[in-house]
């Protein structure tokens, strides 16, 4: 059996019939009406992407990189005040700090759900924090309640980076919903992925939303309505009917990555030397964007021996942000434990809607005979 990482174009039409034709069809209609940035297609999927999550405001950008950019320009930090940020997670969420003129600040994460450690952050907090971001990695929710109430009466404000979080949810509420502002990538990979970049910033705040959408378009709302100096990065109509399209069946993808998730966490759950994800099933709701276990040692080890019984796998990621040469001097560093060589454990196996239940449990008899080898279980 070959079990694939991933595969796009199955993922993309998944529960949804006829999906090449009608996106072919809309796209034909969008290129003979010349709909091609903005418009009435836009404001449909941000008006839809709100409903969905529960919020007031979606503001549709270029990519999830921008929108962490714009969200945090339009917080208007003092600048070279601090942002914490967990050090696992994409260069972006950093990124956005740094271009930001802000100082990054590396919070250690939990070995439970890789989400922010908040005794860690605790710690980390001081008079020059103005914000925290909050990474909902994985699909699994970060801890935002407590981190709400560790800063509670504070001015510091809240950024959830959802990237790979869309329909996440904490005691029934989306995640993007509890910070001052949050955002969403669309990458295609992504668990709601458009056929090219695309990202949002969501807010209930009215002044945040407005003040985004004009960072997104030169600093106008309309065509030669410049207050400030902005950025491009509108949104085209043409990934938006994608993702309109899509969002139509997305429950369904989400619920069918937990069916497999459950089995990943059944049948691997008595291996001494690998470690899964602890998830609170009862009050959080997790969309498993990934599937990421640790392994105690042997990790490469046994990536080779799942890539010779033609199992893909991957690295989400293979190394902390406080690895890379230009950050490993920011604040925080030094004192991180639980994240220390983290890179060099964890491996994501495969999880998508398009897998069967008997890829999934295949890969699980693969995992089951290579520690049964090793001796190790």
């Amino acid at each position: 059996m070959n079990v694939s990482f991933t595969n796009l174009i199955k993922a993309s039409a998944y529960k949804e019939k006829n999906f090449k034709k009608k996106i072919i069809k809309g796209f034909s209609d969008l290129i003979s009406n010349n709909q091609f940035i903005g418009g009435i297609q836009v404001q449909k999927f941000e008006k839809e992407f709100s409903k969905y999550i529960k919020i007031k405001n979606c503001i549709t950008v270029g990519n999830g990189t921008d929108a962490l950019e714009i969200a945090l320009e339009a917080l208007d930090l003092p600048k070279k005040s601090e942002v914490i940020l967990p050090v696992n997670t994409w260069i972006s969420t950093a990124e956005a700090v740094t271009r930001n003129n802000l100082k990054v600040v590396f919070c250690d994460i939990n070995l439970t759900d890789y989400g922010i450690n908040l005794n860690d952050l605790k710690n980390k907090i001081s008079k020059n924090t103005s914000a925290i971001i909050a990474v909902h990695l994985y699909g699994y929710p970060s801890d935002v309640k407590g981190i709400k109430k560790l800063i509670r009466g504070s001015k510091i404000k809240i950024l959830e980076d959802c990237a790979q979080a869309h329909g996440t949810q904490v005691s029934k509420k989306h995640v993007g919903t509890f910070g001052d502002i949050s955002t969403f990538s669309f990458f295609p990979g992504k668990n709601l992925g458009a056929f090219g970049d695309a990202g949002a910033v969501v807010t209930n705040n009215k002044v945040l939303a407005k003040r985004c959408m004009r960072l997104r378009n030169h600093g106008a709302l309309k065509k030669y309505d410049h207050k400030f100096v902005g950025r491009n990065s509108r949104l085209d109509s043409l990934q938006c009917f994608v993702l309109s399209t899509k969002i139509k069946t997305y429950n369904a993808k989400i619920q069918r990555r937990n069916v497999l998730a459950k089995i990943y966490l059944k049948e691997l759950k008595n291996i001494n030397s690998l470690y899964l994800p602890i998830l609170d099933f009862k009050n959080n709701y997790n969309t498993f964007h990934q599937f990421v276990i640790r392994v105690k040692n042997r990790r490469n080890e046994l990536m080779r021996f799942l890539n010779k019984e033609k199992i893909d796998t991957m690295i989400h990621y293979p190394y902390m942000l406080g690895d890379l040469k230009f950050y490993k001097n920011c604040k925080g560093v030094k004192t991180l434990k639980n994240s220390k060589n983290l890179g060099k454990k964890i491996l994501s196996l495969p999880i998508s809607e398009e897998h069967s239940v008997s890829e999934i449990k295949y890969v699980c008899k693969k995992i089951k005979i290579f520690f049964e080898k090793k001796k190790v279980i």
